[in-house]
C-alpha cells in the first residue's frame, strides 16, 4: 500500500515507517519539526528511512491546507496514519491555544482533504490521558471520557469526536488508537523515562512530583507498531481501541527497576504534583486483543533494558 504518515519524524512515526518499509509498503512521510524538541533528534530518526526507495518525505504544518492538499493530490495514498500532533500534558496547560490549532485543526484539514481526495482510510494516534482521573481501572473504551484534566487530553477527544463525525457523515473507516505511555528507543526526550535515565547515568537528582505512587501503564514502542500494523488490516467504520500492556507500575517502582538496570543510585527530590497529570493509567486491551490480534510481547524490565542500551549508544 501506499501509506501516508504525518509526524513521521518523531518517536512512533520513524519506528512505525522502518517497520513499514520492510514490509515493503510505499510511504509518504510529512513532518514540520516542531520545536518541542531539536530538529537534529527528529533528522536522526529518519536518516535510515531517507535511504529507501519506498520512502517519500515532505515537509510541511498539517495546518497548511494548501501543502497537505497538495500531498493528497500527487501522492494519493491509500491510507492515512495521523501521528502529528503537540505532545505533552503539561504543555498543553501554559499554551492551549496552539494545542487546538494544531491537534484539532490540524485533523480537521486531514478529514477534508481525505473527503476531497477520495481517500476513506485512517489510523488517528489517539491517548490514554483521554481518560483522566476515571475512577474505575482498568480504562475500558466503553468508559465515559468526557471529563478531561488536560487541553492535550480535550484535543485528542476532540479529535475522536471529528473523526466519529466523518465516518458518520462520509463512509470513512477511521480507528483511534488511545495509547497508553509509550516508551523504547528514540523516545522523547521530555518523557519520565527518558529524563529519569539521564539524570541517572549523570548523577543528578530526579525529581518526583507527589508521593511517587502514581501508575502508568507502560508499553514499548515494538507492542505499539504491533497495534497500529494490525489495525490497517481490520479498519471497518468507526473503532476506539486501547492499545497498551495492561499492567501498572509505580513511579518509585519505575526508579527502582530502573536502578537495577542500570546499576546506578537514584538521588530523589520530592516535589508538589503537578497540575492535569493524571494518577494512573491502565488499559482494558480485551477488545484490541479480540479484533485486532493485539498481544504485546516486551515485558517491562527487558523494555528498560533496550531503552538504556540505546540511550548509552546515542547519547555519548
Amino acid at each position: 500500500m501506499r501509506i501516508l504518515i504525518t509526524g513521521v519524524a518523531g518517536f512512533i512515526g520513524s519506528n512505525l515507517g522502518e517497520y513499514l518499509i520492510k514490509e515493503n509498503h510505499k510511504i509518504v512521510g510529512i513532518d514540520n519539526f516542531d520545536p518541542f524538541y531539536k530538529r537534529s533528534i527528529k533528522e536522526e530518526n529518519i536518516a535510515s528511512l531517507l535511504q529507501s526507495a519506498n520512502f517519500s518525505f515532505f515537509e510541511g504544518d498539517i495546518r497548511d491546507k494548501t501543502f497537505i492538499n497538495s500531498i493528497f493530490s500527487s501522492q494519493k495514498p491509500d491510507i492515512i496514519i495521523h501521528l502529528a500532533a503537540k505532545a505533552g500534558v503539561r504543555p498543553s496547560i501554559l499554551n492551549p491555544r496552539e494545542y487546538y490549532d494544531v491537534n484539532v485543526l490540524g485533523t480537521l484539514n486531514i478529514l477534508e482533504c481525505m473527503k476531497a481526495n477520495g481517500v476513506s482510510n485512517m489510523i488517528l494516534a489517539s491517548s490514554s490521558s483521554i481518560y483522566g482521573n476515571n475512577r474505575k481501572v482498568p480504562f475500558s473504551e466503553t468508559d465515559f471520557v468526557e471529563n478531561p484534566i488536560s487541553p492535550y487530553a480535550a484535543t485528542k477527544r476532540s479529535c475522536e469526536l471529528l473523526c466519529h463525525t466523518y465516518c458518520h457523515l462520509y463512509g470513512f473507516n477511521i480507528s483511534c488508537l488511545r495509547f497508553f505511555t509509550v516508551y523504547g528507543p528514540r523516545q522523547r526526550p521530555d518523557l519520565a523515562i527518558y529524563k529519569f535515565t539521564k539524570a541517572l547515568l549523570n548523577n543528578d537528582i530526579i525529581p518526583i512530583y507527589g508521593d511517587g505512587l502514581m501508575s502508568r501503564d507502560y508499553t514499548h514502542i515494538n507492542d505499539i507498531v504491533q497495534g497500529i500494523v494490525n489495525s490497517m488490516d481490520s479498519l471497518n467504520g468507526y473503532e476506539i481501541y486501547n492499545i497498551g500492556e495492561s499492567k501498572t507500575i509505580t513511579l518509585i517502582d519505575l526508579i527502582s527497576l530502573l536502578e537495577k538496570c542500570s546499576n546506578k543510585k537514584a538521588k530523589l527530590k520530592y516535589l508538589p504534583l503537578q497540575a492535569g497529570d493524571v494518577k494512573r493509567t491502565f488499559a482494558d486491551i480485551s477488545k484490541a486483543k479480540e479484533r485486532l490480534s493485539f498481544s504485546p510481547q516486551i515485558c517491562f524490565e527487558d523494555g528498560l533494558k533496550d531503552f538504556i542500551n540505546w540511550f548509552k549508544n546515542n547519547n555519548k
